[in-house]
């Protein structure tokens, strides 16, 4: 077992991060992540220094999560098949398969806790959040940009990024009406729905059957 106090400031991170998500930044307080932590002022002022501080370090380990999340669904869409088109779809399904684990993991995203704090965004908090969304950009246009030639609409002008952006979107969309809603199952449906819109834009059909969500799988978007 770690001696060093990394336990502990795991303990806070997860604790903070379910509390942020589920009240909003400004409604969860220092005392409340320790009590609920089971740590203490010592222990918390020891990692953090204050709560914006927390706040930098929430967003680090988030975001590190999204984009290894991001990674992962690169490799399984690379590894699915040779077929551009197919890949994109497979990238997808990766998600949409894992739509329920997702929502069973959190019921919202700790980026849009962060980004209604003014305080945040001017203190360069929000940054982290920024590289993250363009790393989903890039990462998707590098799959589209491999399968849309040849099989768009003669004269269709396609702005890729914003067409890579979608998934960023329909993910925060999702979450919002699943929030809103208290139905979970829009994170499915909508997934569901980009993936049929891109088939239709492609002209691909799924390059692998739905598959099972893999142990340790991140489960964050």
């Amino acid at each position: 077992m770690p001696r060093d106090g990394s336990a502990t400031r795991e303990r806070i991170l997860e604790t903070a991060e379910r509390l942020v998500i589920d009240n909003g930044f400004a409604a969860t307080s220092v005392d409340r992540v320790i009590a609920e932590s089971h740590s203490s002022k010592g222990s918390f002022f020891h990692h953090f220094a204050s709560k914006n501080d927390l706040a930098r370090a929430l967003v680090e380990r988030y975001a590190a999560a999204d984009v290894a999340h991001l990674h992962a669904a690169l490799e399984h869409a690379r590894a699915a098949t040779d077929d551009p088109a197919k890949r994109v779809v497979a990238f997808l399904s990766y998600f949409e398969n894992d739509a329920d684990a997702i929502m069973s993991a959190q019921s919202s995203c700790l980026y849009v806790s962060i980004l209604t704090e003014r305080d945040l965004v001017l203190d360069g908090t929000s940054g982290q959040i920024e590289e993250a969304v363009v790393a989903w950009r890039d990462g998707f246009a590098e799959l589209l940009r491999a399968a849309l030639p040849g099989r768009t609409p003669a004269g269709v002008d396609i702005d890729v990024d914003a067409l890579s952006d979608h998934v960023f979107v329909t993910f925060e969309g999702a979450f919002l009406l699943c929030r809103s809603t208290g139905d979970s199952g829009h994170m499915h449906r909508q997934l569901t729905v980009l993936r049929h819109l891109m088939e239709a834009l492609l002209g691909a059909v799924a390059a692998t059957p739905p598959r099972r969500r893999r142990a340790g799988t991140p489960s964050r978007h």
